[in-house]
């Protein structure tokens, strides 16, 4: 990305704390990966993060901007009414926030305490597999850590508040959701594994589209088998997601454009 095809947007590294800085940089981080891994719909979706230390408030993209141009500058904080509490000067754009966005956004933060991280997304795989009445398949390693997603029926666009109700009760303490006919949803307990459980749900999804297309009959696993690997990608038996693999992909977009962290 060049200068001149970028927003001018002024920092706001010297408006926040260290800590909300940091989560800026990460978030921005992550919209850039969604974008780099084919998850992205231009300017629709919405990926969130908490502010560290500051209850009630998140972050969230600027309704406009595309998620290769998304900077640590350009993110909105809001709090759990909509409220908008702080961002940058955007210019005649002055750039707004997704409706949708903070409702599904707002309901996952206020009933999940525990979660610091939200991605939504569109993708072609996730909107399809959300459109087949068998839902996601355990028929790969990767898929079988799904083995127990949960499923939200639509109800149109979400722009009503009474759904926050109902989504979250689908949601539960899962850390994936289908939303049927529409896409996916993964929260974390960090920025970092919030993505690795996006990351590895689009794979389910396309590895299953592409074994469907094939025409032939599925080879499956026991339900012995399907629970036991579903237990050792479990919280509670192996290492948080992101760990290991977030350094890694900070240095890959480094290495592609660091522009994310103004």
């Amino acid at each position: 990305m060049t200068a001149s095809s970028r927003l001018q947007i002024s920092s706001m590294k010297g408006h926040c704390s260290e800590a909300e800085w940091e989560a800026r940089v990460d978030l921005a981080a992550c919209y850039r990966l969604v974008e780099h891994y084919g998850m992205a719909d231009m300017m629709a979706n919405h990926i969130s993060a908490r502010v560290p230390g500051e209850e009630g408030a998140f972050l969230i993209n600027a309704y406009g901007m595309m998620y290769e141009e998304i900077t640590a500058s350009s993110l909105i904080k809001i709090d759990h009414q909509g409220n908008i509490l702080a961002k940058p000067d955007f210019g005649a754009l002055n750039y707004g926030i997704n409706k949708a966005g903070y409702v599904i956004h707002s309901a996952v933060h206020e009933a999940r305490p525990e979660v610091a991280c939200v991605i939504h997304t569109h993708s072609w795989a996730s909107m399809a597999v959300s459109s087949l009445e068998c839902g996601l398949l355990p028929l790969t390693q990767t898929a079988m850590r799904f083995l127990k997603i949960s499923y939200h029926d639509y109800l149109g666009v979400v722009l009503n508040l009474d759904e926050q109700e109902s989504l979250v009760r689908d949601l539960g303490n899962g850390e994936a959701l289908i939303l049927r006919n529409h896409g996916a949803l993964t929260v974390g307990r960090t920025i970092g594994e919030a993505f690795n459980w996006m990351h590895r749900l689009e794979l389910s999804c396309r590895a299953q589209l592409a074994t469907m297309a094939c025409n032939s009959p599925l080879s499956t696993v026991s339900q012995p088998v399907l629970e036991e690997t579903w237990n050792n990608y479990q919280p509670g038996t192996r290492r948080p997601y992101g760990v290991m693999e977030w350094p890694g992909l900070l240095r890959k977009l480094d290495r592609m454009d660091d522009s994310y962290r103004t």
